[in-house]
């Protein structure tokens, strides 16, 4: 008998872990990450050419795909040309000697961030699902696709969108036509990086409201009533996140932005209809 409670408490122990245990625990899921990202900078690196002159410089070119949708346009709307991009504007030059090679190396390391993401967060999951109750794991069901789906559409629609109408706007912006726009690369890189993971982040706004709500911080009825101020406060958001003042890049900045908060009021609202089923 007491050689059959060994054996059920066995499992019980083996499951108990110490702070260093969980310490060392986290830097198992740590090293993987940084090797998936590692991995995946090398590959982008050793493709310069996709990396810089297809991606990182396609905003630059008057053939890129955000640019010939707003001709288009224009040309449906108008029947002319008024809204086609003609030109940049301006150059990208570098004036430090390591410049270029270091900036190789940042957008490497970002550009592997990026596609390492899934991978990052289900490391994170796989770290935190253990201490977690089969009612909690069944809320959170979903979280890496989910969560890297909005991170995926946040990039894109930061990179095609929001970035381009910045960069032709403030690359081409003179006070005087006595000077001349050179932009530096590290400048270029850091705006439009800067930009477009920030926009990935924001776009995570629905599963950060899902867990909140989860929790029992933020509710549906608290969203929806503060739903003008929070339109003030997505407007300045906007404002800010957007360097360029012409309203249209502002407006196409925050559609979206209150497109996800009631996206959100929405995501809380069915959190809040399965806890009243679970209760019932």
């Amino acid at each position: 008998m007491a050689l059959d409670q060994l054996d059920n408490e066995a499992p019980k122990l083996e499951k108990e872990m110490g702070f260093f245990d969980h310490i060392d625990e986290l830097r198992k899921h740590i090293i993987r990450s940084a090797v998936a990202i590692l991995g995946m900078a090398v590959v982008v690196f050793f493709n310069k050419s996709l990396l810089f002159d297809t991606i990182l410089f396609g905003p630059v070119h008057l053939d890129f795909w955000t640019y010939r949708q707003m001709c288009d346009f224009s040309y449906w709307l108008t029947g002319t040309d008024e809204y086609c991009v003609k030109e940049m504007g301006f150059v990208l030059s570098n004036i430090d000697i390591t410049g270029q090679f270091t900036q190789h190396l940042f957008i490497s390391f970002m550009a592997g961030f990026i596609l390492a993401f899934p991978y990052v967060l289900w490391q994170f999951w796989a770290f935190i699902k253990p201490a977690l109750s089969k009612k909690e794991i069944t809320y959170a069901r979903g979280f890496v696709f989910f969560s890297s789906m909005l991170f995926f559409m946040g990039i894109l629609f930061g990179y095609f969108l929001l970035s381009p109408l910045s960069i032709n706007f403030l690359g081409s912006y003179k006070v005087s036509e006595l000077v001349s726009n050179e932009i530096n690369l590290e400048s270029y890189i850091s705006f439009l990086t800067t930009l477009t993971f920030a926009c990935g982040l924001i776009f995570e706004m629905p599963m950060l409201v899902y867990f909140l709500a989860k929790l029992g911080i933020l509710g549906s009825t608290l969203m929806a009533k503060y739903r003008r101020y929070a339109l003030v406060v997505i407007l300045i958001v906007a404002g800010i996140l957007t360097p360029s003042p012409d309203m249209a890049s502002q407006i196409m900045m925050a559609l979206p932005l209150y497109g996800l908060y009631e996206i959100s009021i929405l995501v809380a609202r069915g959190v809040e209809k399965n806890k009243k089923k679970a209760n019932s």
